[in-house]
């Protein structure tokens, strides 16, 4: 197919959900990516549902996050995961189990009771319990937490299955998917846009940029300025061990996240720095990172000290310069979409769900005007304020 109606741009699991969702609607889809699929920043995260509303800094993070205006997408993207693995006819590992924010200071714990007033209008179950009684529901909590939140509705799903089982639903709708096959081109050919892969080309009318962070570099291509913000972030993995652990725990005031998966190991991250971004390889991991991390871990979970860490890795982060995702057609530029940002996993069936409303010329589930690539056309130097 050389003249799909939609050309993707990337196989994480943004570019996945967006080629299921257009492909389950009727439209001809054409997924390109670099590599393998989910090779990069959708295959190395922790996988995490985050429901309840999120920690607004990770480790040598600038900018906050807006957290209370992600409420309403994160109560959205929940109803899309309980329904995922019937939609996609795949088991992806999801456990929605739960999870513990904890706080540790005063402010932090007022921190807790202020988003649990955000998350009660967003129409998001939480609990702010006492140190006491989360240590009570949750024995492997150290003294140290104050005060914790609780949400029913947190959880993960492995990330090495669920951007697999999205491409294999949308291809049984007739998308077609070419790994391996890295855009080099992409030029305004009248209404329509050519794409390019070396002496390969498609048109089609719409083109998704879920390229994660080489969105900037595939928006250069057609000349439309996409200002990203790339970072580096890596995850910490134990030794496996009998299950120990049933819930999410996450940090308000630090990047901390704790889980056990299903094969036994606890994933430890938070969104903590690597070394450096490669955006031509693999990008190398920062021990000083790896030492803090699993401190700030062991400080609220101590049996995590016991454990043998079996290894560590990095993956390339898509953010923008205000921590905020990005999402809809570049203003001037009709027919191309861009879609990423901050914690696409979790909101990754909702952007899929809007990207195909979009294009179909309806309004998405829930307003996203804000969150649009116009913000980001402007070319800044310093970090944009949410």
């Amino acid at each position: 197919m050389t003249r799909p109606d939609v050309i993707v741009i990337g196989a994480g699991i943004l570019g996945a959900s967006a080629a299921f969702h257009l492909a389950e609607r009727g439209h001809r889809v054409v997924v390109l990516e670099r590599g393998a699929p989910n090779r990069e920043g959708s295959g190395t995260t922790a996988g995490n549902l985050h429901i309840q509303a999120i920690h607004t800094r990770r480790p040598g993070q600038d900018v906050p996050v807006d957290s209370a205006r992600l409420l309403p997408l994160q109560r959205r993207a929940s109803e899309h995961w309980s329904r995922i693995e019937e939609r996609l006819g795949a088991d992806v590992e999801l456990r929605r189990s739960g999870g513990f924010m904890v706080a540790e200071t005063a402010a932090q714990e007022a921190e807790l009771r202020e988003k649990h007033d955000w998350e009660r209008e967003a129409g998001i179950p939480t609990e702010v319990l006492t140190g006491d009684e989360a240590r009570k529901q949750l024995p492997l909590l150290s003294d140290r937490v104050r005060a914790a939140s609780w949400c029913p509705l947190d959880g993960y799903a492995n990330p090495l299955l669920i951007t697999p089982a999205y491409l294999a639903a949308a291809r049984r709708h007739g998308a077609e998917l070419h790994p391996f096959t890295p855009v080099t081109a992409v030029e305004r050919v009248g209404a329509e846009y050519k794409v390019r892969s070396g002496d390969r080309s498609w048109t089609a009318p719409v083109v998704v940029n879920a390229a994660g962070p080489w969105i900037t570099e595939i928006s250069a291509m057609a000349g439309i300025p996409v200002h990203m913000s790339p970072v580096a972030i890596q995850m910490h993995v134990t030794v496996r061990v009998p299950p120990v652990l049933h819930h999410l725990v996450q940090h308000i005031g630090e990047g901390m996240s704790v889980k056990q998966v299903s094969a036994g190991n606890l994933l430890i991250g938070g969104g903590w720095p690597a070394a450096e971004l490669d955006m031509k390889g693999r990008s190398t991991v920062s021990v000083p990172s790896m030492a803090g991390n699993l401190a700030q871990a062991g400080r609220i979970l101590p049996f995590l000290g016991g454990l043998r860490l079996l290894r560590m890795w990095a993956g390339p982060l898509a953010a923008t310069p205000d921590e905020m995702p990005v999402i809809g057609e570049v203003p001037g530029h009709p027919g191309f979409f861009v879609a990423g940002g901050t914690y696409a996993f979790t909101l990754a069936p909702v952007w899929g769900d809007t990207l195909a409303r979009l294009i179909a010329g309806e309004s998405p589930a829930d307003p996203v005007d804000d969150l649009g690539p116009g913000r980001l056309s402007l070319d800044t130097t310093t970090p944009v304020s949410p």
